[in-house]
This record gives structure tokens, C-alpha cells and sequence, in this order.
């Protein structure tokens, strides 16, 4: 392989998935280790964990609890086995702001992601996928670090605007009808390729991996593209 070996990484992905997070942080490390043998643009592409969640949100916890049958037991181990593994990708999911005169923190809520996924669809087209990702992990900060209203539209235009993002411009993609239905569109092309959880990532358009890997797991499938993408080029 040479430093001209080149990747594309679409990555279907919620805002409201810390495994999303962990993931991304997984792949980061294993980009880290590929430099100069490896180079990757990732593009994020929408996925709607929960897209007929109210505009009011749901309580986490209990919203867990109910899509997936799991007592509050059973949720605090899962939530110990992610915060490990999220320590080890390099990913913080514990709350970081503000608390309560009581030294309380805010609840932690589920939102509708309809609006986030369109601001970073317009933001891909507008600004390019380095900014992009900047966006996305302003949003995953807002949610899991900061508790934010991830459904008010308020908030996320100023992650916009944290990010270089004009803010009137992204007010208009917000309310972009046409920007909407591409956002459908992408969702339902993820279930044409038979994606039904996240993360799930597409390489080059074709090969996929899905859930969140080990940086070791992402090494191997890339180095892995990048051969048989060759061998396709020579034949």
C-alpha cells in the first residue's frame, strides 16, 4: 500500500447513539494508526433511532426501558459496560455542565433527531465533510456532555454557528422542505441496504461494518478495501 491509498466512510448514524460516538472514537484511533498508509473522507448520513419521538422527548431511562424490555438493573450494567469501552475509544459520555442548586443534573432525555440530521445534510453540501464532523460532534457533545434540547431548533443553530455555519442560512435549511424529503430519502436507502442499527459504516460505497469496532477490527477491514480495490483496479 502507499500514502495514495484513499477511502470513502459514510457513516449512518443518530445523534442520540453513544455507540455512534464510541464508534467514530474507535475509528479515529484506527485512522491515527493508518496515517500515511491510509487517508479517509467520512461523510454522516441520517438514521432515525426513534423518528416518531414527540417534540417533547422522553426521559432516557424510562425510554430504554420500555423499547427494550430491560429493568433499571439491567440498564446500569449496560451503561458501565459503554462508559468502559467508551473510555477506551477515547469518548466521554459523562455530563459535564452545569448542576442544580440540590448539585443535581439535568435529566437525561431522548429527542427527535429529524432537524439535527437535516442541518448536517445541508452542512455536508454547504461546508464540506471536515465541517460536517465538526458539527456532529458538537452534537454529540450538546447531548450526551451537556444535556441540550436536541430537538429545539434554537440550539442547534447556534452548534451551527459554533462551527463557522452562518446562522440565517441554516435557519433556511431547517425549514427547507426539499432538504427534508433528501433526509428521508437517505434513511430509506439505509434500510435498502439492509442497516437497521447504527453505526453502520459504508466503504467506498460498498463494503460495510457495521456496530461499533474495535480500532483493530477497523484497520483490518480497511486495509482490507483498499486490497481488494486494488486488485479490482489491475484486473
Amino acid at each position: 500500500m502507499n500514502a495514495s491509498d484513499h477511502v470513502t466512510i459514510d457513516i449512518y448514524s443518530d445523534v442520540m447513539c453513544p455507540w455512534c460516538a464510541i464508534g467514530y472514537g474507535q475509528l479515529t484511533k484506527a485512522l491515527d494508526e493508518l496515517e500515511g498508509e491510509i487517508s479517509a473522507e467520512v461523510r454522516w448520513r441520517p438514521f432515525e433511532l426513534n423518528p416518531d419521538m414527540p417534540a417533547e422527548g422522553e426521559e432516557q431511562e424510562a425510554h430504554l426501558q420500555r423499547k427494550y424490555g430491560r429493568s433499571a438493573e439491567e440498564g446500569a450494567a449496560v451503561r458501565g459496560q459503554m462508559k468502559a469501552i467508551a473510555e477506551s475509544a477515547g469518548v466521554s459520555l459523562s455530563y459535564e455542565g452545569a448542576k442544580d442548586e440540590n448539585g443535581e443534573a439535568p435529566t437525561a432525555m431522548m429527542w427527535n433527531t429529524r432537524d439535527a440530521h437535516k442541518l448536517l445534510g445541508w452542512a455536508l453540501e454547504q461546508a464540506g465533510p471536515q465541517v460536517q464532523t465538526e458539527l456532529k460532534l458538537a452534537m454529540f457533545k450538546a447531548h450526551f456532555n451537556h444535556r441540550k434540547r436536541m430537538g429545539d431548533r434554537e440550539v442547534l443553530l447556534d452548534l451551527a454557528v459554533d462551527v463557522g455555519l452562518h446562522r440565517q442560512a441554516a435557519k433556511a435549511a431547517l425549514e427547507d422542505a426539499d432538504l427534508e424529503a433528501r433526509v428521508v430519502a437517505e434513511e430509506r436507502q439505509a434500510w435498502d441496504l439492509n442497516i437497521s442499527g447504527v453505526p453502520a459504516m459504508i466503504v467506498n460505497g460498498k463494503f460495510m461494518i457495521p456496530g461499533a469496532q474495535p480500532p483493530e477490527t477497523y484497520v483490518n477491514a480497511l486495509r482490507r478495501v483498499v486490497m481488494k480495490s486494488r486488485e479490482a483496479a489491475s484486473a
